[in-house]
């Protein structure tokens, strides 16, 4: 009797404490409360992530993205060194518009200023902004019309002087002219701008400067806070990390609290909740308390009985999960489940007409639902454990992670239905393997750019996926769909897995598509995210040649598109590798970019993982040479050291490559047709 009173006593403790912390769990984490603090000044109010000053804390946002309240009215942000004054934010589509500030409150200088550029690994130009040349104080000359002057005060005129405002095109007309101004500078204004005042050339330079030019600063961290807030989180970073999740409960995570509970209506209420909290706490114990031990005075031997060791081990050790908990697992995902019949009805009885693909799992179907929605159907092949757990899986990835990149899934059917199946989102367009190697695929149809962003798209879901804490595992080309603007939607996660903070790896049994799957994966069948690096690695190869993953029509050394590509940059043979429509032989930019990415697909299909670089590592790199090809990413030299290039002829990989590039440039001038 002592033993089971003692027992009680620490369940009645633990259950109390367990009902106190759930109560108070608001104030567990300064950090949290912290970073719920709005920049406000002037103006600009509510301002948050990656946003950060005055009151708001400086690891409540990015460390480059200060801001400063001056005279409480008005904003500035220091870029590069050089001030900006902040004249909007607007966080709804990450754009922010920011005006020089030497200029702001006089578009006449009296001394040079310096060259203004962006930090273009945080910024980039908006397509709503122009290159305006200004020009102060040069000759008049009769050649240069009237119409592109503008009047600095009293100055414009005197002495047979005049001042030029000139749009890029204008410029290339009279650049001759510009000899002997006192000063010329280059200003960005919005479009706005230009076109409500370019026949008076003074409004377009007032106005220009005073109301500044727009940027974008959204980046994978500032998608990654979207989703960290859908479930109650605050965005904040600390010493080693660029990007923290704090949640109420005092955790912190990479990426996303764990959704919480459903609450009732009065629950919402906070000042009521410590209150409910506490008082249900202590009754709901009570009661329980003396419940069970009524019940287990009664029912000691029964008790005993039931866990003698092997019933123990043979609940925990069944590989089947029970319907139950299955079926438990959809109502806590808080997922529409869809009935068999309403989607038999849309897919018009699973119609052959309407098949939009199948892979290992199942088949998908184009479908239309009773409210209008155009939907995809994935109908699994077999109702057995292996397409339960695929099934489950793809619902608990989906439910729990968004993205612009990520396809969505609409619901499902319940555990107990006829078959299982998946809505998601009908994407109209295809798959990348359809525009490169497949039915869609037509010369000059799908062009470097559009292939660029295409890889820009992946690498953000995909860097996205693995700030989650999860790895896809099934990276390819017909895993990423397309829609009638060519944005990307990465699609089906049955393979994926979530895996802890602290894990290194995820051993499994052989998964994944042949011509994608890391060559360590088959020494050691141990999954990290750097295998989903190895297979984009395997996409940007596609894109640039547009060729598929395997062909077993080729030389069997180059059966595996990615052994192809190795070989055809160690022997500088790029040329022949290139998909000729794409303009690698006549358009210089588009050689140095397609260069730039056949250096960075080289580093992520190195076959020891540690030398590949990260997805977040390849999204910043792809995005600076997109950056790069507009003239407005910083310049870098894209070479390979005398070292490096002996390791590539004689057939070796260094074991670090900060750059691999070869001198990939054609040997002859017409390409020849790889085998």
């Amino acid at each position: 009797m002592k033993s089971s009173v003692l027992f009680f006593f620490f369940f009645f403790f633990a259950i109390l404490s367990f009902h106190l912390r759930l109560c108070f769990a608001d104030d567990a984490h300064e950090e949290f409360k912290a970073c719920g603090v709005y920049y406000n000044c002037g103006e600009l109010v509510n301002i948050s992530y990656p946003f950060w000053g005055n009151e708001r804390q400086s690891f409540c946002g990015r460390r480059e993205f200060s801001l400063t309240c001056e005279d409480n009215k008005t904003t500035t942000i220091q870029i590069h060194s050089r001030k900006y004054i902040v004249v909007n934010i607007s966080q709804s589509d990450h754009r922010m518009t920011i005006a020089r500030s030497e200029l702001f409150d006089d578009y006449c200088p009296n001394n040079e200023i310096g060259v203004a550029t962006l930090d273009f690994s945080l910024f980039k130009y908006s397509s709503n902004d122009l290159n305006l040349s200004v020009w102060y104080d040069c000759p008049m000359l009769p050649g240069i019309p009237p119409n592109l002057e503008f009047e600095c005060g009293s100055e414009g005129e005197r002495n047979g002087r005049a001042n030029y405002a000139l749009a890029e095109n204008e410029v290339m007309n009279w650049s001759s002219y510009n000899g002997g101004c006192r000063i010329k500078i280059e200003v960005t204004i919005t479009s706005k701008v230009w076109r409500e005042g370019k026949t008076n050339r003074t409004i377009v330079v007032e106005r220009g400067m005073k109301e500044g030019f727009e940027v974008e600063y959204g980046d994978f961290y500032t998608i990654a806070c979207e989703g960290c807030k859908e479930f109650g989180g605050a965005c904040g970073r600390n010493a080693t990390k660029e990007f923290l999740c704090i949640c109420k409960s005092g955790d912190i995570h990479p990426y996303v609290c764990k959704p919480p509970p459903a609450t009732s209506p009065e629950e919402k209420k906070g000042w009521m909740k410590p209150v409910i909290g506490v008082c249900s706490g202590i009754g709901g114990v009570l009661l329980m308390g003396v419940a069970s031990f009524i019940w287990f005075c009664l029912h000691k031997k029964k008790l005993a009985r039931s866990y003698t060791p092997s019933s123990f081990l043979l609940r925990n050790n069944s590989s089947e999960p029970s319907t139950k908990e299955l079926e438990k697992g959809e109502n806590d995902m808080g997922l529409p489940l869809f009935s068999y019949e309403e989607l038999e009805k849309a897919t018009d009885k699973f119609n052959p007409a309407k098949e939009l693909g199948d892979g290992g799992f199942g088949t998908v179907y184009y479908g239309k639902l009773s409210d209008g929605r155009e939907v995809a159907v994935k109908r699994l092949f077999e109702n057995n454990y292996r397409r339960v757990e695929h099934f489950m899986n793809e619902v608990e990835i989906l439910t729990r992670l968004r993205h612009p990149h990520l396809v969505t899934l609409y619901g499902c059917t319940s555990r107990l239905c006829r078959e299982l199946l998946l809505v998601y989102e009908f994407i109209p367009n295809g798959t990348v393997a359809d525009h490169l190697h497949g039915n869609r695929a037509k010369p000059g149809e799908l062009p470097w750019h559009t292939r660029l962003k295409i890889a820009i798209d992946t690498a953000s879901a995909l860097a996205f996926l693995h700030a989650s804490e999860t790895i896809h595992r099934d990276v390819k080309t017909t895993n990423i769909l397309l829609d009638n603007n060519y944005n990307v939607k990465v699609a089906d996660f049955g393979l994926s897995r979530l895996f802890p903070t602290q894990a290194t790896h995820i051993s499994t049994a052989p998964q994944g598509t042949p011509g994608y799957v890391d060559p360590e994966y088959h020494e050691c069948y141990q999954l990290t995210n750097k295998s989903d690096v190895f297979s984009f690695g395997v996409v940007l190869v596609e894109l640039i040649s547009s060729k598929p993953a395997v062909d077993i029509t080729r030389h069997r050394h180059e059966i595996n598109l990615w052994t192809m590509a190795i070989n055809k940059i160690r022997n500088d043979e790029l040329h022949d590798f290139v998909d000729t429509s794409l303009g690698f032989e006549t358009d210089e930019t588009v050689r140095d970019m397609i260069c730039a990415v056949a250096e960075l697909a080289f580093r992520c299909l190195q076959s020891v993982k540690d030398t590949r670089p990260s997805m977040l590592e390849a999204l910043e790199i792809l995005k600076d040479i997109e950056s790069r090809s507009s003239g407005k990413g910083k310049e870098e030299d894209i070479g390979i050291s005398h070292e490096d290039d002996v390791l590539l002829k004689d057939g070796l990989v260094p074991e670090s490559p900060d750059s691999v590039v070869v001198p990939w440039m054609s040997k002859s001038s017409t390409p020849n047709g790889s085998s």
